[in-house]
This record gives structure tokens, sequence and C-alpha cells, in this order.
């Protein structure tokens, strides 16, 4: 995560997110390094369905698609950005190790995660299938993804 704040302020950069199952995980892994508040915006930990389309998530995507999609996913990422002025925006939603009985949709152990780089308008999109016993582990495991992903986007 250090690489990735440190390109950020190098590039003068800013990175916002909104989480759904991964509960502010990301957003804590930024917060660790030191100078991450010149390159972080805002989080949003939106675990309600309101609370997404609060955000500006669509109420349709979630009808047609389901509130664990990528299409959601999709929504997130962008609204954060643009609702911070932020360079990129990311986006989490997905279940961990159980079934959410106001959304029945989806996969149980699938996440979808959208990076949103608003200088490009450009998307990118993943899904992650996570098996391990503990929703804390799993969440790692996602945030480790995630980083991964941020480092080849926005480069060392």
């Amino acid at each position: 995560m250090k690489r990735i704040v440190d390109k950020l302020k190098k590039l003068n950069k800013t990175i916002s997110t909104m989480e759904s199952c991964t509960g502010g995980g990301l957003v804590n892994e930024i917060t660790n390094i030191e100078g991450a508040s010149e390159i972080l915006k805002f989080s949003a930990v939106t675990y309600s369905n309101e609370y997404k389309i609060k955000m500006g998530v669509s109420n349709d995507i979630i009808d047609k698609y389901s509130v664990y999609s990528i299409e959601t996913a999709m929504e997130m990422s962008k609204n954060i950005s643009y609702f911070t002025n932020s360079n990129y925006g990311v986006g989490i939603t997905g279940k961990l190790n159980r079934v959410d009985i106001n959304n029945l949709y989806g996969s149980d152990n699938k996440v979808f995660i959208s990076i949103y780089d608003r200088d490009l308008d450009k998307f990118y999109n993943y899904d992650i299938e996570v098996d391990k016993q503990s929703r804390e582990e799993n969440k790692k495991v996602v945030i480790n993804f995630i980083i991964e992903r941020l480092i080849e986007i926005i480069g060392e």
C-alpha cells in the first residue's frame, strides 16, 4: 500500500472508496500509511442497499443485476469518484461466508471489485472467489487482490 500512496502523491492524484463486504478494510490499509491524507479524499462503508442508493448507486441497477454484481461495483466506484472529485474510485461488493436474507441473489463467496479511473473514464473490473474459513481471512484476500490491481493500474 505504501507504493500506491507514494505513487499517488507523486502524481498529485487522489482516491476514494465505497466498500461493502470489506467493511472499510481497504481504506484502513490506506490510512495505515503516513501521508495518506494527501491522497485519500473520502471513504464510505455502504453495507446496506439503502446507503448504496443514497451514495448514488441506481436502484434500477440493484434490482436488475442484484447488489452483488459487477454492475453495482461499477456504480459504486464511479459515484464515489465523482462525489469526492477523486481521480480514482474503488467499489467493492459481495458476500463473504454467509447468505444475505435481504439479497438472495448472487454467489455466496464471490466479491465484485471495480476501480474507476475518472481521468480516462475507464473501469477496471474484477471478481474474486473467496474460500477461507473466516470473514476476516476472506477480507484480507480481497484487500490484497485490490492492492495488487491498484499497483498495476497506477504503476510503481
